[in-house]
């Protein structure tokens, strides 16, 4: 991170005290955020710059968001308000949100236990039934800002993008091991889809208010308990249970692509409680995520249409659990709906 906040006016907004240190925190690939110690105090110091979330009135409205959560005792980390009361500060035409710096760390599934799998999943059943209440009906809401749309993916326009990204492979030079593992896998998905094309999902239902963006790296941990979900950038109306299936596919996916599915069970059992979810609404969810993952391939696009290769190190696991959940497709299921 080369770009360096403009600390001097930011701590005077928010009569923080004067810099002692700054250094960027390294997680995260859409925004720039910074610990912050001044001379009152450390900080998280966020860098709003991802053109799609970055509108100073939706970071606020994503801000009271929060703090309403934060009311009903869910473990967030509300920004401070400047000396005018606002939790946004522009300097320079950028935008910068100051909070609280949380003493914790990540955790992926495969360092929780059976009984902090089903925490996990009795917290974002909570998420989601919290923002019910603070949140506004949902038919009079601003467009959702989550990436994942209510339709499913058209093979067709799947398959056209297959043949664009084999032709970015083709045409790299000097040719590496991620091209060949890239060339397998567009192969090996294309195949996958020519056989399963005629299990498109229906439109997603049963849309609800969501974090948007719910993964390890957005959940900070003190010892067992989780201490803060952070990065509420993606919050919109989406398919709610879709959530759940999404973030039990990053978190408990082993380096080999396959999900721990007795992890995945616990994690699913504690959030269908808490979020009052049905079997059925999770079924749904899983197919739609499956197919999701089949004709996904943002980190390819980032990697030879952008050449920003941040993603390159999730690309063998997430590439290798599409096909393996194709394979194990009703063991998944099962797991999620037992």
């Amino acid at each position: 991170m080369s770009h360096a906040p403009p600390l001097g006016d930011l701590l005077r907004l928010y009569a923080a005290g004067s810099a002692v240190t700054c250094d960027p925190v390294e997680q995260g690939l859409l925004n720039r955020g910074y610990r912050l110690c001044t001379t009152r105090g450390r900080y998280f110091l966020k860098h709003h710059f991802d053109p799609d979330t970055a509108d100073p009135v939706a970071i606020e409205r994503r801000h009271a968001a929060t703090q309403r959560l934060a009311a009903l005792g869910v473990p967030v980390a509300p920004p401070l308000a400047d000396r005018d009361g606002r939790t946004v500060a522009v300097v320079g035409g950028d935008a910068y949100a100051l909070h609280p710096w949380i003493d914790g760390r990540h955790r992926h599934g495969g360092q929780l236990t059976p009984g902090q799998c089903a925490r996990l999943g009795a917290l974002l059943g909570a998420v989601h039934a919290c923002l019910e209440r603070v949140m506004p009906p949902k038919g009079r809401t601003p467009p959702a800002t989550s990436p994942h749309p209510v339709r499913s993916a058209d093979p067709a326009d799947t398959f056209a993008l297959i043949d664009d990204l084999l032709a970015h492979v083709r045409r790299h030079r000097p040719s590496d091991a991620f091209d060949a593992l890239a060339r397998h896998r567009l192969l090996e998905r294309r195949a996958l889809l020519e056989q399963h094309a005629d299990r498109r999902p229906p439109r997603g239902a049963s849309v609800g208010w969501v974090h948007g963006d719910f993964h390890p790296f957005n959940l900070l941990y003190k010892g067992d308990a989780p201490a803060a979900i952070v990065d509420w950038d993606r919050l919109g109306v989406q398919p709610r249970a879709e959530e759940a299936v999404r973030a039990a596919a990053i978190f408990f996916v082993r380096p080999a692509g396959a999900l721990d599915l007795s992890k995945v069970r616990a994690y699913a059992r504690a959030y269908r409680r808490a979020a009052r979810a049905t079997p059925s609404e999770l079924a749904a969810a899983v197919h739609r995520v499956w197919w999701e993952r089949l004709n996904d391939f943002w980190m390819l696009r980032w990697h030879y249409e952008r050449g920003d290769t941040r993603a390159d190190p999730q690309f063998p696991a997430a590439s290798a659990l599409a096909v393996w959940w194709t394979r194990e497709y009703d063991a998944v299921c099962d797991a999620f709906v037992e």
